[in-house]
């Protein structure tokens, strides 16, 4: 009952210029078809077509069964946009109906398309189809990505997905708005994310987003210890980074810390969040908070530690000491990037702790060495300090040397247990 060959259906790849992009064999097909299966700008694309058309909107499984009861009964063709099998149609009637009962004709991806236009390489871009998937799901793979390619949908049209992303502190794409590819309405529109919130696009389109230079960093590797990873693992802003709390001092701070599972850990000005990331396995299932005032700083927390698939990571988005009466007092604190009002900072943090309570700082130079141990001095009376210089390292030409990482100080106090605590 089909004019295919194979005697299969036809899932045939349309172009913006609808049936004159397409070989003779598509159109002979088309023109002999007694159903069109395809979504409504598809559709669009081929009004000189006579046959029945169904509807494939986002109930996917409703148009399944009506693509079954066709089957082996009238002649059907479904259209889709460019490449069916490239997050298409075609990949998830494959799946639902059996791969055996089509044959795919592609067309040129829009996709592809759109690079070209821009002449940019799509070969290690982050892909995906916002109309298959929510944008909440693809969003930490964004955040990292150097290139990313959007099949975007009415629901997530560029306009939103602009929005979203800057509501997430993610301001750091030039964004491509590519419309209509190979039709007559054309049109390639180039902007920041901020350019392109408030504009509106035809429903045909696809959504680029390119990197700019010397913005946040996306982790080179994929191997993760329980603590002490290397700095390149955790995502950073630039021109901040190298601000991390380097490896090796944080393995030295989290054991002066002396967490045990059950434990309320605050990390105050938490950057990156890699000291609470990496506390958050020693203190789960209590909760590990990471307290930062930068916004963008704030969502990389939130990226890393979905990097390293810790859920007890709290981020609390705002200026310390402030946000300290909204959560729960903490068994350890770590202070990292305490600037000019050391004293009132380090005096609310030993406020909030609870009776044995630890507190560890780490310090970079002269001038807040002598800050904070005064401080620290008079609240604590005991305060452990260790000067750390630390070498890695390098081989050159076949030969071993040490390259001197920036000396650094970590100082640490216990909140005393008063006399009457049993």
């Amino acid at each position: 009952m089909n004019d295919s060959p194979s005697g299969k259906v036809p899932v045939i790849g349309i172009g913006p210029d609808g049936m004159a992009g397409l070989s003779s064999r598509s159109r002979e097909l088309l023109v002999a078809a007694q159903v069109v299966f395809g979504s409504d700008p598809v559709l669009r694309l081929l009004p000189e077509l006579s046959a029945e058309r169904v509807r494939i909107g986002a109930d996917l499984p409703e148009a399944v069964e009506k693509l079954r009861v066709t089957l082996g009964r009238r002649r059907a063709v479904i259209v889709a946009t460019g490449d069916p099998l490239f997050y298409g149609t075609a990949r998830y009637l494959c799946e639902k109906v059996g791969a055996e009962h089509f044959e795919v004709m592609p067309h040129v991806s829009s996709m592809q398309l759109a690079f070209a236009r821009i002449k940019e390489s799509w070969e290690e871009a982050y892909l995906t189809d916002l109309a298959s998937r929510s944008l909440d799901d693809a969003i930490d793979k964004i955040r990292t990505a150097e290139t990313v390619g959007l099949f975007t949908s009415e629901q997530y049209h560029p306009g939103r997905v602009a929005g979203e992303l800057l509501g997430r502190g993610i301001d750091y794409f030039t964004a491509y708005v590519c419309e209509n590819l190979g039709g007559k309405d054309e049109r390639i529109t180039r902007g920041d994310l901020t350019d392109i919130r408030d504009m509106r696009f035809d429903p045909l389109n696809i959504l680029i987003l390119k990197r700019k230079p010397n913005r946040p960093d996306r982790p080179r590797t994929a191997r993760l210890r329980r603590f002490g990873n290397p700095d390149e693992v955790f995502a950073q802003t630039r021109p901040k980074t190298g601000l991390i709390t380097q490896a090796e001092v944080r393995a030295v701070a989290l054991g002066q810390l002396d967490l045990h599972p059950g434990d309320v850990f605050w990390d105050v000005g938490a950057g990156s969040g890699s000291v609470a990331i990496e506390a958050a396995g020693l203190v789960t299932p209590g909760p590990a908070y990471a307290i930062e005032q930068d916004s963008a700083d704030y969502h990389l927390i939130v990226a890393n530690a979905a990097t390293f698939g810790v859920t007890n990571v709290k981020p609390v988005f705002g200026t310390a000491p402030e946000v300290f009466t909204t959560l729960p007092p903490p068994d350890a604190i770590f202070v990292g990037g305490n600037g000019g009002e050391v004293a009132r900072l380090l005096e609310a943090c030993f406020e909030a702790l609870r009776p044995g309570g630890r507190l560890v700082t780490n310090v970079g130079t002269l001038e807040m060495l002598s800050a904070t141990y005064a401080v620290l001095k008079r609240l604590g009376g005991g305060v452990e300090v260790l000067l750390m210089n630390l070498s890695r390292g390098v081989e050159q030409l076949e030969s071993l040397r040490f390259e001197a990482v920036n000396p650094t100080v970590l100082m640490r106090t216990r909140k005393p247990v008063p006399d009457w605590v049993v």
